[in-house]
């Protein structure tokens, strides 16, 4: 079945649920320490899908997600938002993917563990029977979440389509997973330890990142978009570049901040605006997510959007 409405945006990629523990002052190793948990809707795919709708871009989420409560409470709030999940699959006799994450009192995170398998049910088949979802699209939005059968065929679908393709490499060993494709997509956004990971430098300031960045547009990339924290991102593309402060803001959970980031680098690209304004979008839709106790926050929105923006 094709969606009858015509996404702008194809995004394929993860969706699972995120469990989140924070202490209430600073965490203790080998004990137990008080604080709070929160259980929310996320994965990356899913999160990015769910930031484009809220920003009024029709978007298609292609995943998969488990035949259980979770994995209807998935596909109900990520169709809440607006995005269509009508083309993913359901997987039955599983359980839903899961991403567990321990925070600091500050809000960042000191480890995460996520068990991720269900996506593995998204096959090469799934996405070619549905190949003319990606034709009227103006961008593909991957995660290195699926099966590497399944990317290299998503992948081949963009080429037929010539469609641009961002991707979010999401965590080091899925950067090192995602390397062999890059030469075959449009955009990355990563943030300063995946970028290392990709090019095999360390960068300890501004200047060694726009290196880095530079480094990733020689696997074929047109921009490369490092984020570096506190820092704010280096942007580089074959003609341009530049640096874009963070936004100063009380950061409660960082988690989602960086799938925001690329949802509002590809609203500014796929509605025209030059890159260095699309990073900008990026950067306040981060900034919105840092200062939410949720994955994706529900006051996200384009008017929140443009007053949060740095100058």
């Amino acid at each position: 079945m094709i969606s009858t409405q015509w996404p702008e945006v194809v995004v394929v990629g993860c969706a699972c649920i995120d469990v989140k523990g924070r202490p209430v002052q600073s965490l203790m190793a080998g004990t137990s320490n008080p604080g709070e948990i929160k259980m929310s809707v996320g994965g990356s795919g899913r999160n990015i899908a769910d930031n484009l709708a809220r920003l009024g871009t029709r978007v298609a989420l292609v995943t998969a997600v488990s035949d259980d409560a979770f994995g209807r409470m998935i596909l109900e709030k990520t169709t809440a938002s607006g995005a269509d999940v009508s083309e993913s699959i359901i997987v039955p006799d599983s359980s839903t993917d899961t991403y567990l994450a321990v925070l600091s009192s500050l809000g960042k995170m000191i480890v995460s563990v996520d068990d991720i398998r269900v996506i593995s049910a998204l096959t090469p088949a799934h996405i070619r029977e549905r190949h003319d979802l990606f034709s009227t699209a103006k961008m593909l939005v991957m995660d290195p979440n699926p099966a590497s059968r399944t990317i290299s065929a998503t992948l081949s679908i963009a080429r037929r389509h010539r469609l641009p393709v961002c991707v979010n490499p999401v965590s080091i060993p899925l950067a090192h997973k995602i390397k062999p494709w890059l030469k075959y997509c449009s955009i990355i956004t990563c943030d300063v330890t995946e970028a290392e990971a990709l090019v095999g430098k360390h960068a300890a300031n501004v200047s060694d990142v726009a290196t880095v960045a530079q480094r990733l547009l020689s696997f074929g990339l047109d921009i490369a978009i490092v984020t570096m924290r506190r820092e704010g991102l280096f942007y580089a593309t074959g003609e341009a570049s530049g640096h874009v402060p963070s936004v100063r803001c009380e950061v409660r959970d960082i988690t989602g901040a960086g799938d925001a980031l690329t949802a509002g680098v590809v609203y500014g690209l796929v509605n025209g605006f030059p890159i260095d304004e699309a990073v900008r979008l990026g950067a306040s839709a981060s900034a919105i997510t840092l200062m939410s106790d949720e994955t994706v926050s529900p006051e996200m929105g384009l008017e929140y959007l443009y007053q949060t923006m740095p100058t």
